[in-house]
């Protein structure tokens, strides 16, 4: 894949074909990273949370329970019924199709948590540089970005490293690493803006 894939098309194939393409609900790793994600984040609770490509909700559910509200988002609508069957009608939290970094939440109350799932390596440069420019303006002062990414090779425009470094190359003059780890296959960094 070449360029940007930020194509609904490509993703509502991708859930169209497989009910759990990445075996996201059923794999004992993706539980290990979803909880691994979770507790680097439990210390504390978040007013306002953005999940930037949800998938079918596994990880979404697990901390919507952290947040008072928490919008969800991902391009492919057949990733998003999913979602509406898993985790529902939970309170604070809303669901939404939005091609991020292209389409971007309405502007409102800043973000005390923003989640990146295995999302930025789907990005092109453009669009990180997008992506990197509405976190700084959109995160409170003391909010936090997670950055969760799989370390193999990937037929993507960025590997996972690459697009994480792309992204603190922008942003690193106003965030501090909380915790930068790196796990079997998969990376985990923790960022907190700058007060």
């Amino acid at each position: 894949m070449s360029g940007s894939s930020l194509d609904a098309a490509y993703f509502d194939g991708i859930f169209g074909a497989d009910d759990d393409p990445w075996d996201l609900a059923t794999s004992d790793y993706e539980a290990a990273k979803f909880q691994h994600t979770h507790d680097v984040v439990a210390g504390r609770r978040y007013n306002r949370a953005l999940e930037i490509g949800c998938a079918h909700g596994v990880l979404t559910g697990q901390l919507i329970g952290l947040c008072d509200t928490m919008l969800a988002i991902d391009i492919s609508t057949k990733a998003l019924a999913k979602a509406r069957e898993r985790v529902g009608n939970r309170p604070g939290l809303s669901l939404q199709c939005m091609a991020f970094p292209r389409e971007t939440p309405d502007p409102g109350p800043a973000f005390d948590l923003v989640i990146l799932s295995e999302v930025a390596y789907y990005w092109d440069v453009a669009d990180l540089a997008r992506a990197a420019n509405w976190l700084r303006e959109a995160i409170a002062s003391g909010g936090r970005v997670i950055l969760v990414h799989y370390t193999g090779e990937t037929d993507y425009p960025h590997s996972g490293d690459d697009a994480v470094e792309a992204l603190w190359a922008e942003l690193g003059a106003d965030f501090a690493v909380v915790t930068e780890e790196r796990r079997n296959r998969y990376r985990l960094d923790l960022w907190e803006k700058r007060r």
